[in-house]
């Protein structure tokens, strides 16, 4: 027989329980409730959260990957919804999602799990408080991250559900705005490259060949042009820098293009560029009025966004999201370097002194949704915190939350030795930058600080 236990947690949620309810119906919501340190991939789900609906979820104990299945065997329209553990690493596994209306605009959110480990009493005393400590870090942020989805969502600007088109949808932005996007009730078409399931909403495209047909994005509103050649990988060798333009400038144009010819027009192009649009500018503090520098970088950049100019001339507002580093254990610049500063290992790289302008993936999507709705939001758009910090700050701060020790460092020589090019552009490049027009134009940062920023992305 096995011990049960019990987790309860509940929050107020600042929106309509219908709202509320809606929002964990729609695709997506498995995915946006997955914490990134600990990510899940939806392998199957049928019937929603409707009783008889089933979801098989791929999963990680540490390193070790398990599939968890679940059904759904309760279902109360906006008061309740419960599934089940069929398959998976626990003796039992009984979740309650419970909704209660507060106001009008208001409403509790309650998460109940009856489980129980197996092999007691062993399972208990070697991981019963592990177990509840992770549950208490998932659920925290899952609330966290459903309270602020729901006031983006929310806006008065947000009055109708959009056709949206997505290019690198599978990348580390495009995997965490699409279910952001799609349990707002946005239809999200995704372009791929490779033979394309239009009963999933995607469109075939190849932007190295320039195919892309324009009936097949017609009645389109919104452009989110994400796809281009990762730059922060290896050496920029001939071949890999070659990569990096065509990627991004031959995308750039063909979506461009095609856009410009579609009769309605799409309302907005978003269009990724990057802060190294910038370059090297030591403490130098930038704004979008500032020129372009003089690296290899910097003229990516630069003709990144030149090549959506047939898009600006047939007056689709245009947007260019200059991200900085993107924070997430999912993917990017964190996820590379984060085992070492698990391990104890971590430090500064050089001299610890070039400034790192860093932005949160939450942020990074709250600001591309924020520059879709924003009709006065044009042109260049710096998507960094507030508060960029020194590679040393960094490292000193990804060290408290982590509480490990960051007494290594890494030369400045033998950053551009194994690196070249890219090391100095990338890793040792200083660039200070601001988001002067994110918040002229209203936007409120979810996580404007580097030390709540990655508590919350760590679950810490």
């Amino acid at each position: 027989m096995n011990k049960e236990d019990i987790f309860v947690r509940r929050s107020r949620i600042d929106a309509p329980v219908e709202a509320v309810f809606k929002w964990h119906s729609r695709p997506g919501a498995l995915e946006r409730l997955s914490p990134p340190w600990d990510p899940i991939q939806v392998i199957e789900r049928k019937g929603g959260i409707a009783q008889g609906a089933r979801a098989v979820l791929k999963m990680k104990a540490g390193p070790v990957p398990f599939q968890w299945v679940a059904a759904h065997t309760d279902y109360e329209e906006n008061r309740l919804f419960r599934d089940m553990q069929v398959k998976g690493p626990l003796a039992r596994w009984i979740h309650t999602h419970r909704f209660e209306p507060l106001e009008k605009n208001a409403c509790m959110m309650e998460d109940r799990i009856d489980y129980a480990l197996r092999f007691y009493p062993f399972g208990n005393f070697f991981a019963g408080n592990a177990v509840q400590k992770k549950l208490e870090r998932i659920f925290a942020y899952r609330h966290n991250t459903l309270a602020h989805d729901m006031t983006a969502h929310l806006s008065p600007n947000n009055r109708q559900p959009l056709n949206i088109l997505v290019s690198g949808a599978g990348g580390v932005v495009g995997s965490a705005l699409i279910p952001f996007l799609t349990t707002g009730g946005h239809r999200v078409f995704r372009l791929v490259r490779r033979g394309p399931f239009p009963e999933k909403d995607e469109v075939f495209w190849d932007p190295l060949s320039a195919y892309l047909e324009p009936k097949d994005i017609a009645g389109t509103d919104v452009i989110i042009h994400l796809a281009g050649e990762h730059i922060g990988e290896g050496r920029w060798t001939k071949k890999k820098k070659e990569k990096i333009i065509e990627s991004r400038i031959k995308g750039t144009a063909l979506i461009a293009k095609t856009a410009a010819e579609l009769d309605p027009r799409p309302r907005a192009l978003i269009c990724a560029s990057a802060i190294g649009y910038y370059g090297n500018r030591n403490a130098w503090s930038l704004t979008e009025k500032d020129s372009p520098g003089n690296d290899f970088i910097s003229t990516v950049c630069y003709e990144w966004e030149k090549a959506a100019e047939p898009a600006v001339r047939k007056g689709i507002r245009v947007v260019f999201l200059r991200i900085g580093i993107a924070l997430t254990p999912a993917g990017g610049a964190l996820a590379r370097f984060l085992p070492f500063f698990q391990a104890g290992i971590g430090g500064k790289i050089g001299s610890g002194s070039q400034f790192m302008s860093w932005v949160g993936i939450d942020d990074v999507i709250g600001a591309a949704y924020h520059a879709v709705l924003n009709e006065r939001l044009e042109g260049p758009v710096n998507v960094v915190s507030p508060n960029p910090v020194s590679n040393q700050q960094f490292v000193e701060t990804l060290g408290k939350v982590l509480a490990r020790p960051t007494a290594f460092s890494v030369p400045e020589t033998a950053v551009k030795l194994a690196f070249g090019e890219m090391g100095r552009e990338v890793l040792l490049s200083s660039t200070r930058v601001l988001p002067e027009k994110l918040l002229k134009s209203g936007y409120r940062f979810r996580n404007p600080d580097l030390e709540g920023a990655l508590s919350h992305l760590l679950g810490r």
